[in-house]
């Protein structure tokens, strides 16, 4: 069957493409506003569902569709705060401030759906960021050397942003930049499609 990423993330195809699979992609365009009383949890599981099942109304076969929040809570309580994309070098200066001797939790949603049987697999993967106590020249030289408007919270783990951090705990590096690939793995093997 054919594999279609719903996402336009260059990030998240990246990623894909080290599986070594063939695929192709589609941009789903979804609402992402939080719902009133959604914890981060169930709006990243509803996202990707919504993404995949949107793309699947143009498209046929296996739709891996993906979401990402980022918090200081656990993610899931309904009062967490979300940590946006700062889209201004003043807003991520704030937010690095923020973050600064904190601990963020990033929560990524993977989901799969199979446009044949409508069978529909789900799963959110926590992954932990402790962050150093950081300066304000720290973050300054940091904003300066790496463009970040675009990445939740202020920063890119995959790039310099790892000198912000202490140490960081979680099952899956990748689900960190945007795609959780070990629950992929098993989520495409339920579905007779084998990496290896």
């Amino acid at each position: 069957m054919p594999l279609i990423l719903a996402s336009s993330s260059p990030f998240r195809k990246a990623i894909l493409e080290k599986l070594g699979v063939v695929f192709v992609t589609a941009s789903p365009d979804v609402d992402e506003a939080r719902h009133d009383g959604e914890t981060p949890y169930n709006l990243v599981l509803r996202l990707a569902a919504a993404k995949a099942k949107k793309v699947a109304k143009s498209h046929s076969g296996l739709i891996i569709a993906s979401d990402q929040v980022a918090t200081f809570g656990l993610g899931t309580d309904e009062t967490d705060e979300i940590l946006t994309k700062p889209l201004t070098h003043e807003n991520a200066f704030k937010q690095l401030k923020q973050s600064s001797g904190r601990t963020v939790t990033f929560l990524t949603s993977i989901t799969l759906l199979n446009t044949e049987t409508n069978n529909l697999q789900n799963h959110v993967e926590f992954f932990q960021v402790f962050f150093k106590t950081l300066s304000d020249n720290q973050i300054r030289s940091y904003l300066e050397k790496e463009n970040v408007l675009n990445c939740a919270g202020g920063f890119k783990s995959e790039g310099l942003g790892i000198a912000l951090f202490s140490c960081m705990k979680g099952d899956d590096p990748n689900s960190l930049i945007g795609l959780p690939t070990i629950k992929l793995v098993d989520m495409l093997a339920k579905e007779n499609v084998h990496i290896l």
